[in-house]
């Protein structure tokens, strides 16, 4: 994916930041749950639970959000440089990561951080040196 950095504006970002700490905020106070993404969805994998309902409306939202901003302005085209299989695979590292973590970036390091998770701030920390350490390998040993 390229960032066209020409275009980046810092207040777009602290206010996408603000939205998510609001939003990961108030769901913890309304519902008494962390909004980690990863078990919100693996939890619809074993439905009839009670908490059935407010997950799928949960995930409607990400997946209806971006037709809803469309509405508003015009959605940014990404590049992704990468082929099909290599996106499936890196799709699967982070699904293993996640059940292997307990958790995803958005439950360790949005909501677990802000609670100042010592278990969140290590899960945090080992995902972003793996990140770092995958950029390096793909950029620079492999010459990707």
């Amino acid at each position: 994916m390229t960032l066209d950095w020409n275009a980046f504006t810092p207040g777009t970002a602290l206010a996408g930041g603000l939205v998510i700490g609001l939003a990961t905020a108030l769901f913890l106070v309304v519902n008494g749950r962390i909004a980690g993404i990863s078990g919100v969805l693996g939890a619809l994998f074993r439905p009839g639970g009670p908490d059935f309902g407010w997950r799928v409306a949960f995930v409607a939202g990400f997946v209806l959000s971006p037709y809803l901003y469309a509405l508003l302005a015009a959605i940014p085209r990404p590049t992704i440089d990468a082929s099909s299989a290599t996106l499936v695979a890196a799709g699967l590292c982070v699904g293993i990561g996640t059940r292997l973590g307990s958790g995803c970036t958005s439950g360790h390091g949005v909501c677990g951080l802000a609670r100042l998770s010592v278990r969140s701030l290590v899960a945090t920390l080992a995902f972003m040196a793996a990140g770092f350490a995958t950029v390096f390998v793909v950029r620079h040993v492999i010459g990707g």
